[in-house]
């Protein structure tokens, strides 16, 4: 193999399904009441949750330089100085692991490490992600909004449709209860594909759905919903990793529309 593809638990590969795929995962450490645990090692997400739910304190925290650096050298035997490329296209969960398999589609088809980063990178700006949560208690903790915000979500009930694009997390909507949130966020990707992807072919799109929930009949629920609305296209489910439900809590969903660089059929 001329190039390797290595990523994160962030885009929710395990190490054992980057095994699968011909793809290097670096684990994710999680912060749970000051212990450390690393992700799909020796915590799991309905440990985090019900963590969550008895109010101990969760957070993320980056992986040790060590740590990377350890990977790489198992991957590259012989060194690797210069011959390593950190694309960042600004991808996380779900998107970021179409990324993934999209650098392994190009990898696999002869481009070097540098034209892999550079297609990623041009490509970067074709991706909306809309998300709602819950609460807003653990956006609160990280900082992301103030207590007075999230308290009076709370109380009346309001739940913020968030947008991340190009990195940034903004708040485009706030709707009273979920359900209407996740009518919300079908609408605004639909004016999404109408706009800004209608140049692209539908075979390049990728619709996908995520969540933090607790239960498979409600992953179901919200793909199928979203499936329904979209029938012209596959939608897909991936659960969000621990280090980003850190942050989300406990059910929250998410709805991404991006540009791959393959054929759909193919992921």
């Amino acid at each position: 193999m001329k190039t390797a593809v290595m990523t994160d638990t962030n885009s929710g590969i395990s190490v054992k399904e980057g095994r699968e795929l011909g793809v290097f995962v670096l684990p994710m450490p999680v912060l749970i009441g000051g212990a450390s645990y690393t992700e799909g090692v020796d915590i799991s997400s309905r440990q985090l949750f019900t963590a969550l739910s008895q109010g101990v304190e969760a957070s993320t925290s980056q992986p040790s330089p060590a740590a990377v650096t350890e990977l790489w050298d198992g991957i590259f035997a012989r060194g690797y100085g210069g011959r390593v490329q950190v694309a960042d296209n600004r991808r996380i969960s779900l998107l970021q692991k179409a990324s993934v398999l999209d650098a392994k589609y190009l990898a696999d088809r002869g481009l070097s490490a540098a034209e892999v980063r550079a297609r990623l990178e041009k490509n970067g700006p074709n991706a909306i992600v809309y998300i709602a949560v819950d609460t807003l208690e653990y956006l609160k903790k990280s900082g992301r909004v103030t207590a007075a915000a999230a308290a009076i979500s709370t109380v009346m009930n309001i739940k913020p449709v968030l947008r991340i694009q190009g990195g940034k997390l903004e708040p485009v909507a706030k709707i009273r209860g979920m359900q209407r949130c996740q009518e919300k966020m079908i609408q605004l990707l639909r004016e999404q594909l109408e706009t800004k992807f209608w140049r692209f072919p539908r075979e390049k799109l990728l619709i996908g759905t995520a969540g933090s929930f607790g239960s498979p009949a409600e992953e179901d629920a919200w793909r199928a919903q979203v499936q329904k609305a979209f029938p012209k296209f596959k939608v897909r489910y991936e659960p969000l990793s621990c280090s980003i439900s850190c942050h989300t809590g406990q059910n929250a969903r998410g709805l991404a529309v991006m540009v791959l660089e393959q054929p759909m059929e193919e992921i």
